[in-house]
C-alpha cells in the first residue's frame, strides 16, 4: 500500500516555475515506477512524466519535454516535477501516481494522489 501526497501547485504568471512535490509513505515506494498526469476542466486526464524506480529512466508528453523534469528521491519517499516556462495551456490539477509497471497510460497505476492545481496566468 502506497499513500501519495500532491504540494507546490498555485497561481503563477506564465513564463514562471512550480515545482511540484509528491510525498509517499509506505516502505514499498523505491519499488515503484512513478507519474506525473494532469487534467484540465472537460478534458481527459493525461499523462505528463513518468520515471522508473531507480530514477534511472525518465519519460515526458511532448507538450512538456524540455521544460519538465521529474525526479525523485527514494530516501525521502518524495518525487519531483519542476516546471518552467509554463503556459496558460498547463494550467490542470496535477497528479502523481504510482506503477509496477512501465507504462505511461493511467489505466496501469495503481495508486494515486488526491491532486494539487496548478493555474497559469496570461
Amino acid at each position: 500500500q502506497v499513500q501519495l501526497v500532491e504540494s507546490g501547485g498555485g497561481l503563477v504568471q506564465a513564463g514562471g516555475s512550480l515545482r511540484l512535490s509528491c510525498a509517499a509513505s509506505g516502505r514499498t515506494f523505491s519499488a515503484y515506477n512513478m507519474g506525473w498526469f494532469r487534467q484540465a476542466p472537460g478534458k481527459v486526464r493525461e499523462f505528463v512524466a513518468f520515471i522508473t524506480w531507480s530514477g534511472g529512466n525518465s519519460s515526458y508528453a511532448a507538450s512538456v519535454k524540455g521544460r519538465f523534469t521529474m525526479s525523485r528521491d527514494n530516501a525521502k519517499n518524495t518525487v519531483y516535477l519542476q516546471m518552467k516556462s509554463l503556459t496558460p495551456e498547463d494550467t490542470a490539477v496535477y497528479y502523481c501516481a504510482a506503477s509496477a509497471v512501465h507504462r505511461t497510460d493511467p489505466k496501469y497505476y495503481t495508486y494515486w494522489g488526491q491532486g494539487t492545481q496548478v493555474t497559469v496566468s496570461s
